[in-house]
Protein backbone atom coordinates (compact mmCIF):
# COMPACT_ATOMS: atom_id res chain seq x y z
CA UNK A 1 0.00 0.00 0.00
CA UNK A 2 1.34 3.33 -0.95
CA UNK A 3 1.63 6.63 0.98
CA UNK A 4 -1.76 8.01 -1.06
CA UNK A 5 -3.71 4.62 0.03
CA UNK A 6 -2.58 4.84 3.19
CA UNK A 7 -4.34 8.79 3.26
CA UNK A 8 -6.76 8.19 1.80
CA UNK A 9 -7.67 4.79 4.26
CA UNK A 10 -7.35 7.04 6.88
CA UNK A 11 -9.95 9.58 5.82
CA UNK A 12 -12.47 6.90 5.22
CA UNK A 13 -11.52 5.50 8.31
CA UNK A 14 -12.27 8.92 9.89
CA UNK A 15 -15.65 8.73 7.80
CA UNK A 16 -17.01 5.30 8.97
CA UNK A 17 -16.41 6.77 12.44
CA UNK A 18 -18.82 9.91 12.24
CA UNK A 19 -21.10 7.66 10.18
CA UNK A 20 -21.51 5.16 13.37
CA UNK A 21 -21.28 8.03 15.41
CA UNK A 22 -24.23 9.33 13.55
CA UNK A 23 -26.21 5.95 13.96
CA UNK A 24 -25.57 5.89 17.63
CA UNK A 25 -27.01 9.51 17.95
CA UNK A 26 -29.58 9.32 15.54
CA UNK A 27 -30.26 5.74 14.68
CA UNK A 28 -31.10 4.43 11.07
CA UNK A 29 -32.81 7.41 9.33
CA UNK A 30 -35.31 7.13 6.24
CA UNK A 31 -35.61 10.94 5.25
CA UNK A 32 -36.96 11.80 2.06
CA UNK A 33 -34.21 13.02 -0.27
CA UNK A 34 -35.56 16.67 -0.82
CA UNK A 35 -33.73 17.37 -4.02
CA UNK A 36 -35.15 18.34 -7.34
CA UNK A 37 -37.19 21.72 -8.04
CA UNK A 38 -36.24 24.80 -10.53
CA UNK A 39 -34.37 26.36 -7.01
CA UNK A 40 -31.82 23.88 -6.96
CA UNK A 41 -31.66 23.34 -10.61
CA UNK A 42 -31.28 27.20 -11.07
CA UNK A 43 -28.46 26.77 -8.22
CA UNK A 44 -26.51 24.09 -10.00
CA UNK A 45 -25.84 25.40 -12.96
CA UNK A 46 -24.82 29.03 -11.76
CA UNK A 47 -22.45 26.95 -9.02
CA UNK A 48 -21.17 24.75 -12.41
CA UNK A 49 -20.66 28.11 -14.43
CA UNK A 50 -19.03 30.29 -11.28
CA UNK A 51 -16.62 26.89 -10.75
CA UNK A 52 -16.29 26.61 -14.41
CA UNK A 53 -15.00 30.46 -14.80
CA UNK A 54 -13.15 30.13 -11.24
CA UNK A 55 -10.67 27.39 -12.97
CA UNK A 56 -10.95 29.31 -16.35
CA UNK A 57 -8.48 32.71 -14.70
CA UNK A 58 -6.45 30.08 -12.33
CA UNK A 59 -8.40 30.62 -8.93
CA UNK A 60 -10.82 27.80 -8.79
CA UNK A 61 -10.98 25.61 -5.10
CA UNK A 62 -11.77 22.52 -3.85
CA UNK A 63 -14.90 24.94 -2.22
CA UNK A 64 -15.48 25.66 -5.77
CA UNK A 65 -15.90 21.95 -7.13
CA UNK A 66 -17.30 20.78 -3.86
CA UNK A 67 -20.40 23.22 -4.41
CA UNK A 68 -20.80 21.98 -7.57
CA UNK A 69 -21.01 18.65 -6.56
CA UNK A 70 -23.02 19.46 -4.16
CA UNK A 71 -26.15 21.70 -6.24
CA UNK A 72 -25.83 19.10 -8.85
CA UNK A 73 -26.74 16.52 -5.89
CA UNK A 74 -29.41 18.87 -5.11
CA UNK A 75 -30.67 19.37 -8.54
CA UNK A 76 -30.99 15.46 -8.71
CA UNK A 77 -34.57 13.64 -8.80
CA UNK A 78 -33.30 10.24 -10.00
CA UNK A 79 -32.47 8.35 -7.45
CA UNK A 80 -29.95 6.57 -9.90
CA UNK A 81 -28.45 9.88 -10.90
CA UNK A 82 -28.88 11.36 -7.34
CA UNK A 83 -26.94 8.59 -6.03
CA UNK A 84 -24.04 9.25 -8.41
CA UNK A 85 -23.72 12.22 -7.64
CA UNK A 86 -23.81 11.65 -4.24
CA UNK A 87 -20.97 9.65 -4.53
CA UNK A 88 -18.71 12.63 -6.19
CA UNK A 89 -19.50 14.71 -3.78
CA UNK A 90 -18.42 12.29 -0.75
CA UNK A 91 -15.43 11.68 -2.93
CA UNK A 92 -14.65 15.46 -3.75
CA UNK A 93 -14.68 15.58 0.37
CA UNK A 94 -12.27 12.88 0.70
CA UNK A 95 -9.63 14.15 -1.64
CA UNK A 96 -10.03 18.00 -0.09
CA UNK A 97 -9.35 16.16 3.11
CA UNK A 98 -6.21 14.48 2.04
CA UNK A 99 -4.84 17.87 0.54
CA UNK A 100 -5.64 19.33 4.10
CA UNK A 101 -3.74 16.44 6.07
CA UNK A 102 -1.11 16.88 3.18
CA UNK A 103 -0.59 20.64 4.16
CA UNK A 104 -0.76 19.66 7.97
CA UNK A 105 2.23 17.29 7.04
CA UNK A 106 4.33 19.79 5.84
Amino acid sequence: MNSFDIAQARVLADVKRERDAQDAIFGVQDLPDGTGGPLYECMANTVRQECDRAFEVGRGTFGDVFLEEVYEAMAETDPAKLRAELIQVVAVGVKWIEAIDRRAAE
